[in-house]
């Protein structure tokens, strides 16, 4: 169906040089967009032919701006984005130090605000329609243990998502998010072939660890005009973990 196809658009996804990032972009390519990766590192990493790459550490205060400006400079039919760029830095609550508590939140909820921010403008500027896609997690809505400040920046996101739908909705940009549960990453490498993997199997309605593939499905669905009239939502892509209170015995 052409309403899920991205032919014609041309994308900027955040934090795509590995795991989820790089699935959805992948994803919005094989969709039909033109594709802007990025990371934080300057090696460029697997990714198709005539897509681009920029690397820009997005904890530099003027790394979100500066980013937006480099991909609309090689790129200014961009209309499309996804701010999935985020890390996990916890130590247990009691451990917590403030160096740590504002590398996260700089992260994962500020540098994500102003690249939504610095795109919007442009898009305003060029009075041109888009959507944006955040990278949420069922971290938003359920804690988990010893991650008190990436539960806490993932629960800012889920309400970013919403208030940036309600404020740009007017300018024709669509807002949502897709919200992973546990998805096999560099940041849980260290949960596979263990015990907890096989208990989390067992809360996992569907009965695995998803894929970061999982994601890029969801994501460019709402990146599509399949989605024209979805708005400050978020989608769940955690087959099932969140839905049964207990799991399997």
């Amino acid at each position: 169906m052409t309403a899920f196809s991205l032919a014609g658009n041309t994308a900027l996804v955040t934090g795509s040089s590995q795991g989820i990032g790089h699935a959805i972009a992948l994803g919005a390519h094989r969709a039909g967009a033109r594709v802007v990766f990025h990371g934080k590192d300057a090696a460029t990493p697997a990714m198709p032919e005539g897509s681009l790459y920029l690397p820009g550490d997005l904890l530099d205060p003027d790394g979100p701006a500066g980013l937006v400006a480099g991909a609309f400079a090689a790129r200014p039919e961009l209309d499309l984005l996804v701010c999935n760029a985020g890390s996990f830095f916890d130590v247990p609550f009691l451990e917590m130090t403030p160096a740590l508590f504002e590398r996260t939140i700089n992260l994962n909820v500020r540098a994500n605000y102003f690249v939504a921010q610095a795109f919007a403008r442009e898009l305003v500027a060029r009075k041109r329609p888009g959507a944006i896609v955040t990278t949420t997690s069922t971290n938003g809505f359920q804690p988990e243990d010893d991650s008190t400040v990436y539960d806490t920046s993932k629960g800012a996101m889920v309400m970013m998502t919403r208030t940036l739908a309600q404020s740009l909705a007017v300018h024709g940009i669509r807002v949502n998010s897709v919200a992973p549960g546990l998805i096999k990453t560099p940041l849980t490498a260290g949960l596979l072939n263990t015990d907890k993997q096989r208990h989390y199997e067992k809360k996992i309605a569907l009965g695995r660890l998803g894929d970061p593939d999982d994601c890029a499905g969801a994501a460019v669905f709402l990146l599509s005009p399949a989605a024209r009239y979805i708005t400050g939502q978020v989608l769940v892509v955690d087959g099932g973990l969140t839905l049964g209170q207990i799991g399997r015995m």
